[in-house]
C-alpha cells in the first residue's frame, strides 16, 4: 500500500539557452505551460551530475513560444551563465503545484495504488503501474496478480472510488476489456 505522496512535481526540462540574455528554453512537463507565467520559483535540478546539487531559483518571466516555454531565471544572465542548464529539471513543491478540481489527481500520487475490484467483494486484482494519456480520457495501466496487464479507461463507468489516502482504486471492469 501506497502510502508516501510525492513532495514535489517536474514541470519542465531545460533545453537549450535562447537569445544572449540568459533565457532558456524549457520542454513542459506539466498539462498546462501557462502555469510557468505564474511560478515565482523553481527547484533547479541540474542533470549529467553524479551529485546534482539543487537549489531554488526564482522566475523573473516566462513566455510561451510553441510547444516551449521561455524561462528568465534569476541570477543568470548571459547565454554562457544557461548552456550549463541544459537538461536540467524544473519542480515545484507539493505546495506551488496547481490546484486540482475534484476527482483529479497528480499522477504520481496514484501510481502503485492497489486495484479493487468493486463488483467481486473488492477482490485486488492488481496494481496501478502507468497512466497513459489519450486526449479523450486516460487510461490505466494495472498489473494484474496474475502478471497479465490490463487497460481500463479513467471514465466514470470504470473508476468508481479513488482513495490516495487509503492507497486504493475501486474499479468496474466493462465486459471485454479483459
Amino acid at each position: 500500500m501506497k502510502t508516501k505522496l510525492d513532495e514535489r512535481f517536474q514541470v519542465g526540462i531545460i533545453t537549450s539557452p535562447h537569445g544572449v540574455h540568459g533565457e532558456v528554453k524549457v520542454y513542459p512537463t506539466t498539462d498546462d505551460p501557462g502555469r510557468f507565467k505564474r511560478l515565482k520559483e523553481v527547484i533547479l535540478v541540474p542533470a549529467n551530475t553524479k551529485h546534482p546539487e539543487e537549489r531554488v531559483v526564482e522566475v523573473e518571466g516566462a513566455k510561451l513560444s510553441k510547444q516551449m516555454v521561455i524561462l528568465k531565471l534569476k541570477g543568470f544572465d548571459d547565454k554562457d551563465g544557461v548552456e550549463k542548464l541544459r537538461q536540467a529539471g524544473l519542480y515545484v513543491t507539493r505546495e506551488n503545484a496547481v490546484r486540482l478540481k475534484k476527482d483529479e489527481y497528480f499522477i504520481s500520487d496514484l501510481m502503485g495504488l492497489s486495484v479493487l475490484d468493486g463488483d467481486h467483494e473488492d477482490l485486488e486484482i492488481g496494481i496501478l503501474e502507468d497512466v497513459m494519456s489519450t486526449g479523450a480520457n486516460d487510461v490505466y495501466v494495472i498489473r494484474m496478480r496474475d502478471g497479465r496487464e490490463l487497460l481500463l479507461p479513467a471514465i466514470k463507468q470504470c473508476v468508481l472510488e479513488v482513495n490516495v489516502e487509503q492507497g486504493f482504486i475501486r474499479v468496474h471492469i466493462l465486459e471485454g476489456l479483459l
